[in-house]
Order: C-alpha cells, then sequence, then structure tokens
C-alpha cells in the first residue's frame, strides 16, 4: 500500500480547469511578489540518492534550533523516540475513521484508550474519540451548552487564552451568541461578577492553568453557576492535570483544552490535539463519536462505535454540531505517551516543568529588572514586568540561540519551562538579564 496517491497528468489538468486556473502557480497569485521566493528551494529535476540526501541535510542546516522559554499554548516537552516510530507505522498513517468496527479493531482499541485516559485525567465520566485542537473543542464545548440550556448567552473568563476566546467569539457569531468577557482581579475570575450577572447564562468557560500561568482556584463556582441554570466549562491544559485539581473535582459539566504537551511535537505550531469530556448526563449532546467495548457472537471482546449523533451526518440543520471525524492519528500519539509515561510519569515531568519555572522566576527577581504582575500559584508559566527595552532583549536573545518570553502587552512578559530546560539553560538566560536587559 502507497502512503501517498500521487495525481497523473490527466488529473492536475482536470482540477485547474474545474479552478478556473491555468496552472499551478496561477493558484498562489493572491501571495504578494515580495514575499515569494524568488528561486525556490533550487531543486534540480533529478539527483542521486546520496546526492538527494546532502541536499536535504544542507537545507535542514538552515533551521535555527533555539533553547524555547515561551509557551502560551505551545509547550517544548520532551518527545519518547518510540512514539515516533510507533505512529509512523503505515496502518496509523492512512486510517481515517472506524467506520467498519470489523476491519478496525486496532484503530478502535487505541481510541477506546485514550477515551479512558482522558476520563481519569480530567475526572469526567464520559470523553469523546478526540478533537481537531483545543480552541475548536472549547467552542465545541458551547455548542454543547446551548443545545443544553437554550440560552445565547456565554461567560468567559478574561484570563482564558485571547486566541480561544477567538475562536469562540467566531463560532458564537454564526450561530447569533452573545459572548460576555468577565473581568479579572489580579489574574484570577472575578466570581463577584458572575454572581450579579442578571441575564439568563448558558454557562461559564474558565481555563486552568489560565493564561498567565496562574493556577485559579474555583471553588464555588459550580454551584453558582448551577443555580443561574448554565454549565461550568473548564479548559484544561493535559500536562498540568496531573498535578492539579481537576475540572471534575471542581464540578465542572464539561472539561476541554489541548493535550499538545502530551509529548506532541510544536511541529510549526500546530494544529494539535483537543480533548472534550463531559458528564454521563450531556453525553448525547456531545460532538463526534465515542467508542466502546462489547463481545461478538462467539464471545470474544470487540470495540464498536458506541455512540455517534447521526443527525451530524443525515440531519445536518438539526445538528448541535457537525463535527464528525477525529484527530485519530494524534490521539494515538497521546496514547502512546500516556501509556508510557505512566501516572508516576506523568506527576514527575510536571513537577520538573514547575520546578524549574519557579527556580527562573526567583531568579529574575534578583536581577532587580523585573517586577511581579501577580502575586498568585503558578504551574510551568508566568508573567513578569520589565523595566527594559524587550524589544531588543527578545533580538539579544534569538542572536544568543533562545526563544525568549512572549511579550503581551506593557513591557509584561509571559515566560515557560518545561522538563527539557537545563539548570545551565535557565542560567544562561538569566545571564543574558543581567548583562544585555
Amino acid at each position: 500500500m502507497h502512503k501517498y496517491l500521487p495525481h497523473t497528468e490527466k488529473d492536475i489538468e482536470e482540477m485547474l480547469q474545474v479552478t478556473g486556473a491555468k496552472s499551478l502557480d496561477d493558484l498562489f497569485s493572491s501571495i504578494p511578489k515580495s514575499l515569494r521566493l524568488k528561486d525556490p528551494y533550487n531543486i534540480p529535476s533529478a539527483l542521486s540518492d546520496y546526492a538527494l540526501t546532502k541536499h536535504m541535510q544542507d537545507l535542514a542546516k538552515k533551521n535555527q534550533e533555539l533553547i524555547i522559554f515561551r509557551g502560551a499554548g505551545a509547550y517544548d516537552h520532551f518527545t519518547p523516540s518510540h512514539i515516533k516510530a510507533l505512529v509512523s507505522r503505515q496502518e496509523f498513517l492512512t486510517s481515517y475513521t472506524p467506520y467498519q468496527p470489523e476491519v478496525a479493531q486496532g484503530t478502535l482499541q487505541y481510541i477506546f484508550e485514550y477515551q479512558s485516559m482522558v476520563c481519569e485525567l480530567t475526572g469526567m465520566d464520559v470523553s469523546n474519540a478526540s478533537m481537531y485542537d483545543g480552541s475548536t473543542a472549547t467552542a465545541e464545548a458551547m455548542f454543547m451548552a446551548y443545545a443544553q440550556t437554550e440560552q445565547k448567552t456565554l461567560l468567559v473568563s478574561e484570563t482564558v487564552h485571547p486566541r480561544i476566546i477567538d475562536v469562540v467569539k467566531t463560532y458564537a457569531r454564526y450561530r447569533d451568541l452573545e459572548v460576555v468577557i468577565i473581568p479579572h482581579t489580579s489574574g484570577s475570575t472575578d466570581l463577584s461578577f458572575i454572581e450579579s450577572f442578571e441575564k439568563p447564562v448558558m454557562g461559564v468557560l474558565v481555563q486552568n492553568p489560565n493564561y498567565y500561568g496562574i493556577i485559579e482556584d474555583y471553588h464555588g463556582f459550580a454551584e453558582v453557576i448551577h443555580q443561574k441554570g448554565g454549565l461550568f466549562i473548564m479548559n484544561a491544559e493535559g500536562q498540568a492535570l496531573s498535578i492539579i485539581k481537576t475540572p471534575g473535582a471542581y464540578d465542572a459539566d464539561i472539561a476541554v483544552g489541548d493535550l499538545q504537551s502530551m509529548g506532541v511535537p510544536l511541529s510549526f505550531g500546530g494544529a494539535y490535539i483537543g480533548y472534550l469530556a463531559t458528564k454521563q448526563k450531556y453525553v448525547r449532546k456531545m460532538p463526534g463519536r465515542i467508542c466502546g467495548i462489547t463481545t461478538d457472537v462467539d464471545g470474544k471482546r470487540a470495540f464498536v462505535l458506541t455512540l455517534q449523533a447521526r443527525e451530524q451526518h443525515i440531519r445536518r440543520a438539526k445538528a448541535n454540531s457537525n463535527i464528525c471525524s477525529n484527530q485519530s492519528l494524534l490521539a494515538l500519539f497521546v496514547t502512546i505517551y500516556m501509556s508510557t509515561m505512566g501516572k508516576e510519569g506523568l506527576v514527575k515531568v510536571a513537577k520538573e516543568s514547575m520546578n524549574g519555572a519557579h527556580y527562573l522566576y526567583k531568579k529574575l527577581l534578583e536581577t532587580k529588572k523585573f517586577e511581579p504582575v501577580f502575586n498568585k500559584p503558578f504551574y510551568k508559566e508566568f508573567a513578569l514586568r520589565a523595566t527594559f527595552d524587550v524589544e531588543k532583549f527578545e533580538k539579544t536573545c534569538l542572536e544568543h540561540g533562545i526563544l525568549g518570553p512572549l511579550h503581551i502587552k506593557d513591557h509584561i512578559l509571559l515566560f515557560a519551562v518545561t522538563e527539557k530546560r537545563t539548570i545551565e539553560e535557565i542560567n544562561q538566560l538569566v545571564e543574558l538579564v543581567v548583562n544585555e536587559a
């Protein structure tokens, strides 16, 4: 079986006719000439095996390997080598979705295992077979809340990642839904705003750890939200859930987020893999599908598609969501990672990241060139206000092979540390602050 199905000249000609383009180059005519490569890659028509390998290695050398101290939703965690070997197997590369369970037992099994692990990670009852990414999973949670409550207003904490808020607002716009931002108080969601909000709401969306890396305390939120008839939606990054309180422990109704931190490489920014888990009573409002386990006619164990909302396929106008597929390959990626690491391994990685972040935080404050922004507990990210030229500092970091913190606004920098960052690397960044900032 071929990994790729190449187009014939006839195929290309027919597609160009449909698009109205005269050539393949015409498909890129919207790109300004100033942004186009004048001599794209300079690839010869044919090379020997050795010459081609050397050519590709020369191209790869142009990439700059950076020491990363930036996160904001995409984190430089270690990817165990065996994962790449397993997920690159041909049967996984070509898998799409298991419509025929009798020939897709392997795919169904790892999706079932993935769902089980997500439920254990989040403290929720059920999980679907994965989502496109954390942002769209969050938007789908909004649609679930709307379908359940029939209310059109969602309250969203200001401490949720701005890009997630943008995606939620985009989804809401075309369903005529209203998104109201809850202001934060010193980096934490203002519960009093929710208590005093007078309009009926479908629910409340928060994030933990939040955009600033702060671990928020959401005790009492569920009770207030439920009294208003809404659902409590919590976005939580996967790796953090190994050491912080789960959405289930806070009595959240829907848990969503991104699992990129579970060993998925940064890969040019995504998309990665989102998860969506919920309480049993909302299972039929959940988008996508759920894999389950049963026995066949011979009494043998069998994996099947247990639940999928058929209106997504045949009654689209009545569907809560039109999501039908799942990011199966990355679900396999995450499943292998969690299986390999185990509970103790996940906790160890999370603690190493957290310890490194707290060490850097302390060292940076000792330079007297930063001021605290929020005096709140944090996980592997934290915000500090710089007293120097942050743009110049960012260029200095790049010159020394470091991707520095994210400049949010007003000289506020968002740092991130993972288990990959060594004490030597952290001290190198601190030394740059002392000497260059």
